[in-house]
């Protein structure tokens, strides 16, 4: 079977170890360089502490390629579980709280709801004021999203993925309802290579709407511009501290090494789409300030003293429920993408559904029936309220 895997994130790649692993003649190609969009600008949270299921069920079947990753693909992607740790304000939030642990421990997670007191044991600089609950799961934490693609690359070149940089999709034919080829385009060229293939799986991320469009698909998935800072704490932030979320103003933070940390959240009601191929990547300074201010808030770590260090700007792909759509859209078009800031963690088990979807027209790893695309029409959307 011959597939074409469109997008060479960290899904991207994914997907196409898989297909390769299930014996797919599969070639990646990526208008830029591998993991360089939203993956390297991703923060690298591995979760499990999700309000819907579906997210749940994504997350565990992640992990358990993430806690094997070095074993299995030979690279160690410095993963850390401190945990992560969520805050709520109101007792509204708290009893989510309540009922989302409840739903995650069911399913396997260890997931753990604390009182404010307890939650300063898991973060020591945490001011338990502001707060009337906490969830906590140790198993939680983050690692490197750079490292993740360079073992995924690998992994996937040594099963013969074609590989292609620098190589944009131009165009996407059908041949009635079904998808039966694509035109790729190097960088530089003038021409266009018109590719004749069984499958298109559709891992493009903020492009995802346009590769859709190609096809005759409406995908509503919209790109967002996201802010990260790495600061300079006083007093530092011990390695052991959670990725720690203030959900209901947006606010996180979690360590670095050697005591810095990185922050992030987004603050503005605001949120326009982006044109994925121009927008500002890099950090700034005024949203920087406040995301600090933000952290001072409720963590003793930030203040004054603390000193911004560099940022960067990346892009979310938002789905209106926050939820990505993974499905055969069309006959042989695979859609992976809308992940709305967790494409990075559920990278393994989105890759492994898109290589089932695509040789079996359907997977076993988990229901992602209720990640149609005909949701929206439906009025069937999920609901996905742990975004930060």
């Amino acid at each position: 079977m011959d597939t074409l895997v469109v997008g060479g994130g960290v899904v991207g790649l994914s997907a196409a170890y898989a297909l390769a692993d299930r014996g797919a003649d599969v070639t990646l190609v990526e208008k830029g360089s591998l993991g360089n969009a939203s993956t390297a600008r991703s923060a690298g949270g591995i979760r499990s502490q999700f309000s819907s299921r579906v997210n749940v069920e994504l997350s565990l079947a992640s992990k358990e390629v993430w806690d094997a990753f070095e074993e299995r693909f030979g690279v160690d992607i410095g993963l850390r579980k401190t945990g992560y740790l969520l805050l709520a304000r109101t007792e509204r939030v708290a009893e989510r709280f309540r009922a989302n642990v409840d739903t995650q421990r069911a399913l396997g997670a260890e997931s753990e709801l604390l009182t404010p007191a307890e939650a300063t044991d898991r973060c020591p600089g945490l001011d338990p004021e502001p707060f009337v609950a906490a969830a906590y799961n140790p198993d939680d934490g983050f690692a490197d999203p750079n490292l993740a693609v360079q073992g995924y690359t690998a992994a996937a070149r040594e099963r013969g993925v074609d590989v292609r940089t620098k190589t944009a999709v131009t165009g996407l034919h059908r041949e009635g309802d079904r998808v039966v080829g694509a035109d790729l385009r190097a960088v530089g060229a003038t021409d266009s290579e018109r590719r004749e293939v069984d499958r298109v799986v559709n891992a493009a991320g903020a492009w995802a709407a346009t590769v859709g469009a190609m096809a005759g698909v409406d995908l509503p998935i919209s790109p967002r511009r996201r802010q990260i800072a790495v600061v300079d704490p006083a007093p530092p932030v011990p390695e052991s501290v959670p990725l720690t979320i203030d959900l209901e103003t947006g606010s996180y933070f979690r360590p670095e090494r050697d005591g810095a940390a990185l922050v992030g959240g987004h603050f503005d009601e605001a949120d326009p789409a982006r044109d994925p191929d121009d927008y500002d990547e890099g950090m700034d300074v005024e949203w920087a300030a406040r995301a600090v201010e933000r952290a001072a808030d409720y963590a003793e770590y930030f203040g004054p003293d603390t000193r911004i260090r560099r940022g960067w700007a990346g892009l979310y792909a938002v789905t209106p429920d926050h939820h990505p759509i993974v499905e055969e859209t069309l006959p042989g078009l695979v859609t992976v993408a809308g992940f709305s800031g967790h494409g990075f963690q559920h990278a393994p088990a989105a890759g492994r559904i898109a290589a089932d979807l695509a040789v079996d027209g359907d997977t076993d790893l988990l229901d992602v029936s209720p990640l149609s695309l005909d949701r929206f029409e439906r009025g069937e959307t999920l609901s996905e309220r742990h975004v930060a």
